[in-house]
C-alpha cells in the first residue's frame, strides 16, 4: 500500500472543484477511502487549507468538511524532533531525492 501526502494544493483541488484538477484529485480520495492508499496531512496542511476554505465558506460548513476528510486521512505527528529530522534530511524541494513527488495526475497514471 502507497503512503501519500497531500499537500493543500490538492485538497483545495478538490473542495473548490479546480479544473482541470478536480476529477486526479477525487481520484486520489477515493483511494484514500476504500483503503488502497493511504492518505496523509500535516498539522500545517489543515490550519492553511481551514484559512484558505473560510476565505469562501462558513465555519461551520468548513469544519463539515474537515470531518469528511478526517474519515479518510491520518494526520502526522508534528513537533520539535519532526522538525530537527527534516531540516537534517537532505531533503530540497524541486531537487531529485529519495522522496517522488507527484500531482495526483501523474501518481494515478503510474497506478496503470
Amino acid at each position: 500500500m502507497d503512503n501519500l501526502l497531500i499537500d493543500t494544493d490538492v485538497i483545495l483541488d478538490f473542495f473548490f472543484d479546480r479544473e482541470p484538477f478536480a476529477d486526479s484529485a477525487a481520484q486520489t480520495f477515493s483511494l484514500c477511502e476504500s483503503g488502497k492508499i493511504k492518505g496523509f496531512i500535516t498539522p500545517v496542511i489543515c490550519s492553511n487549507t481551514y484559512y484558505l476554505l473560510r476565505q469562501t465558506a462558513s465555519h461551520a460548513k468548513v469544519i463539515d468538511k474537515f470531518n469528511q476528510l478526517m474519515t479518510i486521512m491520518e494526520v502526522l505527528s508534528m513537533d520539535r524532533n519532526v522538525i530537527i529530522q527534516a531540516l537534517n534530511s537532505g531533503f530540497k524541494d524541486f531537487v531529485k531525492s529519495d522522496i517522488g513527488v507527484l500531482t495526483p495526475d501523474s501518481y494515478l497514471k503510474s497506478l496503470i
